[in-house]
């Protein structure tokens, strides 16, 4: 049995399972989710080391800094323009569902609005102060410097280096395998996360707010169909199922962590062997991807934004629409590295367009079952990204 069929089987048994304790939630957070705990863990143990030793393989692989800027100029697009797209869809659904007309806020609900950090702290905050701090804390971003500085140094110090980057070449091999290992338990990991997720937001909790839900779910699905579809049919010669079906174990991981993060050794294996993707461009699209872009939390921010403003009766003209897009586009990576990134880039667009942040508490009721989709579109629109600038380099060699 392929290890994709494996946790579709664990997903639907928790769905079951979950809904069977829904009377009792303790007991499922209690003995079944110690199951997700430890897969969560043993995810977070690889993470640091995998996206370390591998941008610096590929980094002093590349050899060249006018490829390496090509390929990050090219990422960088990728990622605004989507991310761009995903909010208009959010926006435009948002305006034709209109999932916030006909209800009302709890008087009780409040919401304590956290910023997110100016774009020029995160800018200066890529370079890390203490790069061993950095590894320990896993501050992604500044992990990603370190090692794509030590990899163009690897390459200038040319033959003298050559044994510092056939260490770290073994050593990512090392963390491949050890991702296999912990692919492994995939199927029951997904299992522990998901029944207390369902076990706690059951039906009932689910129904007052469906229309939010399903506005979402829809963006999603029309952004993972149309636009990725659009862009690996105009840049590569990978077929949309072909591709999903390539991702599938990514994608699951994705829905049931909630995490670009956690799933990004996943992703790194499947792009890799399922579809071909070259080791060099996966190493610095994905790790970036996983930090920065977030097409799925994207198409959240345009419904919510609208969602919170039909709850209060206010209307948003075509230019406050308009900025709603841009500072989506923008927040994204605004909020990098950001834990709940999801709510800081909300509260920010909804202070862009003087929207009550009040309204984030309806929302944050049932971010759980939304942040399920949103992560899942990030991670699968990192993957499309290292297909498209793969293609675009002629470094994908499409698997079978």
């Amino acid at each position: 049995m392929k290890l994709s069929t494996k946790i579709l089987i664990g997903l639907l048994s928790g769905v079951i399972v979950g809904l069977f304790f829904q009377g009792n939630p303790v007991w499922a957070s209690t003995f079944i989710g110690p199951l997700g705990t430890l897969f969560l863990r043993l995810i977070n143990m690889i993470i640091v080391p995998l996206v370390f030793s591998t941008i610096i393989v590929g980094a002093s692989s590349v050899g060249d800094m006018k490829k390496l800027g090509r390929l990050g100029g090219k990422t960088m697009a990728f990622y605004l323009v989507t991310t761009g797209i995903a909010v208009v869809i959010g926006i435009v659904l948002a305006n034709i569902i209109a999932p916030g007309a006909g209800l009302t806020l709890p008087v009780d609900a409040e919401y304590a609005g956290r910023e997110a950090p100016p774009i020029i702290e995160v800018l200066l905050n890529i370079i890390p102060n203490k790069p061993l701090e950095a590894l320990v804390q896993g501050s992604m971003l500044q992990i990603i410097t370190f090692a794509l500085f030590i990899g163009i140094a690897i390459t200038a110090a040319g033959e003298k280096a050559q044994i510092v980057r056939n260490f770290f070449d073994g050593f990512a091999e090392i963390m491949y395998k050890m991702t296999g290992f912990v692919m492994a338990f995939a199927p029951y990991g997904v299992f522990g996360l998901i029944v207390p997720v369902v076990a706690v937001n059951g039906p009932d909790v689910l129904f007052p707010l469906f229309k939010i839900i399903a506005t979402v779910y829809i963006g999603v699905f029309l952004h993972g169909f149309f636009v990725y579809g659009a862009a690996l049919r105009l840049f590569t010669k990978l077929g949309l199922l072909d591709f999903y079906k390539a991702i599938f174990p990514a994608q699951v991981i994705a829905f049931s962590t909630c995490s670009s993060g956690a799933t990004l050794p996943v992703t790194i294996k499947c792009v890799e062997e399922n579809i071909g993707v070259s080791k060099e461009v996966s190493s610095f699209v994905l790790p970036l991807g996983a930090t920065i872009n977030m097409d799925g939390t994207a198409v959240y921010v345009g419904v919510a934004a609208l969602f919170v403003a039909q709850v209060y009766g206010l209307e948003l003209t075509i230019a406050q629409q308009l900025i709603v897009v841009i500072t989506g586009a923008l927040a994204s990576i605004g909020s990098a590295g950001v834990p709940g990134a999801g709510l800081i880039m909300l509260t920010l667009v909804l202070t862009s367009v003087n929207l009550p942040l009040e309204g984030v508490a309806l929302v944050a009721g049932v971010d759980r079952i939304l942040d399920m989709a949103r992560t899942t579109l990030n991670i699968t629109g990192d993957a499309v990204a290292a297909v498209v600038v793969a293609a675009s380099e002629d470094e994908l060699e499409l698997s079978e």
